[in-house]
């Protein structure tokens, strides 16, 4: 398939991952000159993709100087070891909890095969390439990179993953979120802007260290944000106090079920689509019920899955 991508301007190109549907997953290339830099990278079924995307701007992959993941969930990272084994002068950062699944990514692979099954896991994610330990460098809240002169600075930003980091670009003062600024699926876009909601997938959702993380980005005053899922949204000030809405909502969702394990995960999916369903609704989106539903399917499984997480790890710290 040809590669779907986007200029966004100021050197910063937006990439269609082609996971599941299009417009579901994005990565993004940086360019300063004759270097390169990829934030995010899809699955190993992408990777040819962007090898597309440097031909068609003129670059080579010797020209790639940094491959950098905002967290190992397989939708944002599963390509890295592939990317980073085509792209010989590249140095990977990443956050110091996300870099042993980089380097040895056997554990991440046994565990999205337990889950998608080995048939699923391939069709949808391809394989697992380890990256050598010598081209990996452990990033550090704040750590400024440079570019060919450009300076991208990465945060630190639990919550959604306590390996997740952020990327700002001083340049464009775009951020690069990957999921600690929510999701906004362009299908519900209306005329009062995108929809947004918090993704807690498991397994190390943390509501507080969240809401810390977008106060950093916030204090960054940045232009945009670049969201993995998806695209580049503007108006950060104005959807702030909804993200920070969502991840207080779906906390006190699965607080509600605390005492009640039994069928939570089944009933908790229920409560988000519900919520869901209503919020899109207020928010002027067309879509028939069943339509959306689809759309939201593997996010309302999976937020479900991860409060059921947190639930538990707060169940064993009162033990």
């Amino acid at each position: 398939m040809a590669a779907r991508y986007e200029d966004l301007g100021n050197g910063v190109y937006c990439i269609d991952t082609d996971l599941y549907r299009p417009q579901m997953a994005a990565c993004y290339l940086v360019r300063e000159g004759d270097a390169a830099a990829f934030v995010d990278t899809g699955t190993y079924h992408t990777i040819p993709m962007l090898m597309e995307v440097l031909a068609d701007l003129g670059l080579t992959a010797e020209q790639v100087r940094y491959v950098i993941p905002t967290h190992v969930h397989l939708d944002h990272a599963g390509g890295a070891g592939e990317l980073m084994a085509r792209c010989p002068n590249a140095t990977m950062l990443v956050h110091s909890k996300g870099a042993p699944h980089m380097i040895d990514p056997s554990r991440l692979q046994a565990g999205a095969t337990a889950v998608y099954g080995e048939e699923g896991f391939a069709k949808d994610y391809g394989k697992l390439i380890p990256v050598p330990e010598e081209r990996v460098v452990i990033a550090q809240d704040g750590q400024a990179i440079d570019l060919n002169g450009r300076t991208l600075m990465f945060i630190d930003t639990p919550g959604h993953a306590n390996h997740h980091g952020c990327i700002f670009d001083e340049q464009s003062r775009y951020c690069f979120t990957g999921d600690t600024f929510g999701i906004a699926y362009r299908e519900f876009i209306t005329d009062q802007g995108p929809w947004m909601f918090a993704p807690t997938t498991p397994v190390a959702f943390s509501p507080q260290d969240w809401q810390r993380s977008l106060d950093k980005l916030a204090a960054l005053n940045p232009a945009a944000m670049l969201l993995t899922h998806y695209g580049r949204v503007t108006d950060v000030q104005g959807l702030l106090p909804t993200l920070r809405a969502s991840i207080d909502a779906l906390a006190q969702m699965a607080l509600a079920e605390e005492n009640a394990p039994e069928g939570r995960v089944d009933t908790l999916k229920e409560r988000i689509f519900c919520t869901w369903l209503e919020e899109i609704g207020a928010h002027g989106v067309a879509l028939p019920e069943r339509d959306s539903r689809e759309l939201l399917a593997v996010d309302a499984a999976l937020n479900a899955q991860g409060l059921d997480v947190w639930l538990q790890r707060r169940a064993k710290a009162k033990t």
